[in-house]
């Protein structure tokens, strides 16, 4: 599933073909995504000029200036330039056609994905107004952390998939991130102190920012914008490699499920 480094990157690679250019229309293939598309999306993009694209969480927002296109990748989509010529394929559900000639494409195999239309302020949207602060940004810190965690005793690897906590952190960078702070994903995040809270939140952003500057982990389906494959998968510690042995103690690598996700841990380095 795309997670914030994906999307970011996604973001990132898109901005300077949309931002301050015209869009022409949009094609909508297919509604039937995890909520349906707007029946009149077309009318309400054709004409408005990209203001800005923007994140928030795993959501992208592409600024129109009348409204605002929220849009999700879900499980297994992608968000590409390409351009008319190019003949969409079975799971490519949506076009924003671009003046230029330019064409943003989304691929959702799943259909777990969303293209949304929001007039107002986009982070009022019920799916936005809930989450908490951006890991990249000021507001999040050890401080932060460990304040909204006093009276969490779910596990820390899941309360850091809790998007209310923090902003599209994901499963893979949550077992990195707490591998990174020597922090068992077991431990309830009440009992994490502020000087772990400190350490936790900054390797948050090591492990975030290491993402990004990979573009991201492509590990099924994610491609950028300009159609290539992240390469932050050939970086994991400990995501994906049960059994193996850890990079810093070569004790193997343990997997279980937590809250019907995979963490992958290393027993010895993450003991508390």
């Amino acid at each position: 599933m795309p997670e914030l480094p994906e999307v970011e990157t996604t973001r990132r690679g898109l901005q300077p073909h949309l931002e301050g250019k015209r869009i022409k229309t949009a094609v909508v293939r297919s509604r039937a995504l995890r909520q349906p598309v707007p029946r009149n999306l077309p009318q309400l993009v054709a004409e408005t000029t990209v203001r800005q694209v923007g994140r928030r969480g795993k959501y992208l927002l592409i600024d129109c200036g009348r409204g605002t296109l929220i849009v999700h990748l879900g499980m297994s989509g992608r968000l590409w330039l390409t351009d008319a010529a190019t003949r969409p394929e079975r799971h490519d559900h949506f076009d924003l056609v671009m003046a230029s000639g330019a064409v943003v494409r989304l691929r959702d195999p799943r259909r777990f994905g969303l293209v949304l239309w929001h007039p107002g302020d986009a982070l009022s949207h019920p799916l936005l107004k809930h989450i908490g602060p951006e890991p990249l940004g000021a507001e999040f810190d050890g401080a932060w952390l460990y304040r909204e965690t006093r009276n969490r005793s779910v596990a820390i690897k899941q309360a850091l998939m809790d998007s209310r906590l923090v902003a599209g952190v994901g499963n893979i960078y949550a077992s990195e991130a707490l591998f990174r702070a020597g922090i068992n994903p077991k431990t309830p995040a009440r009992r994490i102190g502020l000087a772990r809270c400190q350490m936790l939140a900054a390797k948050i952003r090591e492990t975030l920012e290491l993402a990004i500057d990979a573009g991201g982990s492509s590990l099924r389906d994610y491609v950028g914008s300009d159609g290539q494959a992240g390469s932050f998968q050939n970086n994991f510690l400990v995501y994906g490699r049960a059994e193996q042995p850890c990079f810093s103690c070569s004790a193997p690598v343990r997997a279980f499920a937590q809250g019907q996700r995979a963490t992958y841990y290393c027993p010895r380095c993450q003991r508390c």
